[in-house]
């Protein structure tokens, strides 16, 4: 009986794909990329400098001991990326999150963590076109940012178009040019610090330079994980690699921990550059936007100054640009499982160029909508977050599920497949606890509209599974 069910359904699949073969739709990626363009991809998205334009607010929240919130934060994403490694085997398809929780949790728990992956891969790319507009307005201020950043949608949308290939041949120079800005702010940080001494002592970092408080600590991690958000994002190419997924799971692990590495090392020169206690920008939250800024300026000169931001400017955008490829390969893949319009699904020269306009068009209306605002950045960044951890919980949760509750490849490995997982979940729900209060009423927003959907999906599907 089950032979039979099992030979209909494969007949029904076969006859589907001839229907849409017939029709012209092509819902296909091409194999193009390597080791070192998802090495690229997973970098832009994060950004090699990404403490820059959070640093004054992880240092007044954490009181001072800044690179022990990225040390944390490192830990604590250490955990997701290993499970992103685990379910990549599992499932190397395009959907990332979206496909291995309905692979470990069923349809359900599958639609909520794409829905909820959703809000991070449109809106964390409309947080980074709003960093280069904001940038690139206080190099040229005769632009408004607004233009700035409707320009910086429009050519990175473009290089997305053009293909995966081309945007990451492009990407891969504009990472060259923030690594080597980095390191130049690095080498002048070094050198200050070694002719005038440190403003403040030199393990202040890690033990704050004040009252140590492990719970300022963990408040300031939920803000410091925004840095991290996008290393996730290599997963959602995973069916355009040549080589097999172990190469994306490989790609994951190392962006995390180099991320970690540059982030703790950045974190902790620029705080003992800062001239300004932890105490005075907690009380002066006006200064903490551009803290790190006036600790190079003050520290080093002005025309570091200028060449961190410019370099922010240019690595925003194409932070956009890796983000924009990852949210329109996450629809791509919702709507060829038809749980989005399946017109998503189309792809040109496999390129899935439907679902990056869309992608595109909503992180442009938010973005610009943001940058015509006095407080829109703080709109968005504080609600960024919420929708990737409570993501990244239900990944965990795949992982149990499918190596632990359905033993679908053998016995689970005890250490690999359950407590670490749920160690990863535990810690993300601690840092979903800590968030602001709006970024969780947004999500819990956004969660039941999304249950909503799923209803509504679920109601339309009954009458024909009967």
């Amino acid at each position: 009986m089950s032979g039979l069910i099992g030979g209909v359904a494969e007949t029904v699949a076969m006859a589907e794909e001839s229907q849409v073969a017939a029709r012209g739709e092509h819902t296909e990626l091409r194999r193009n990329l390597g080791f070192r363009d998802l090495v690229v991809y997973g970098l832009l998205f994060i950004a090699p400098m990404a403490p820059v334009g959070v640093f004054g607010t992880l240092d007044a929240k954490s009181g001072g001991a800044v690179a022990l919130v990225y040390v944390v934060a490192t830990i604590a994403m250490a955990f997701t990326a290993f499970s992103y490694a685990q379910m990549v085997r599992v499932a190397p398809q395009a959907g990332s999150v979206f496909t291995y929780a309905r692979k470990g949790l069923g349809e359900g728990p599958g639609f909520v963590a794409g829905w909820m992956a959703m809000l991070d891969y449109l809106l964390i790319p409309a947080v980074a076109y709003l960093f280069a507009g904001i940038a690139m307005e206080a190099l040229v201020p005769e632009v408004d940012r607004w233009v700035w950043t409707g320009i910086a949608v429009v050519v990175t949308t473009l290089l997305n178009l053009w293909g995966v290939r081309a945007a990451a041949r492009v990407g891969f120079a504009v990472l060259a040019m923030e690594i080597v800005v980095l390191l130049v702010f690095v080498v002048s940080a070094v050198v200050v610090l070694v002719r005038d001494g440190a403003r403040r002592d030199w393990w202040s970092p890690l033990t704050g330079d004040g009252a140590f408080s492990l719970a300022a600590v963990v408040g300031a991690v939920s803000v410091a994980v925004l840095s991290y958000l996008g290393f996730d994002a290599i997963a959602s190419f995973a069916e355009e690699v040549t080589g097999g997924s172990a190469k994306v799971a490989r790609a994951v692990l190392f962006c995390l921990a180099l991320a970690g590495v540059l982030f703790v090392a950045q974190s902790w020169l620029v705080a003992l550059l800062e001239p300004v206690s932890s105490a005075d920008l907690a009380a002066d939250p006006g200064k903490q936007g551009s803290a790190f800024y006036d600790a190079v300026e003050t520290s080093v000169g002005g025309w570091l100054h200028d060449l961190v931001a410019l370099s922010k400017a240019i690595g925003a955008a194409f932070a956009a640009l890796a983000g924009q490829a990852a949210g329109g390969r996450l629809l791509f893949a919702m709507g060829r499982d038809r749980r989005l319009p399946h017109v998503l699904a189309r792809t040109d020269g496999g390129v899935p160029r439907v679902a990056l306009l869309v992608a595109a068009t909503v992180t442009m209306i938010a973005a610009v909508w943001a940058a015509r605002r006095d407080d829109g950045l703080d709109h968005l960044v504080s609600v960024v977050d919420v929708g990737a951890l409570t993501a990244f919980v239900l990944l965990h949760a795949s992982v149990v599920g499918w190596f632990a509750v359905r033993r679908a490849e053998g016995p689970p490995h005890v250490l690999k497949h359950v407590v670490a997982p749920v160690l990863g979940a535990a810690i993300l729900i601690a840092v979903i606890v800590e968030a602001s209060a709006a970024a969780q009423v947004v999500g819990v927003v956004w969660l039941g509209v999304g249950l909503v959907v799923l209803a509504v999906q679920g109601a339309s599907r009954t009458p024909a599974g009967r």
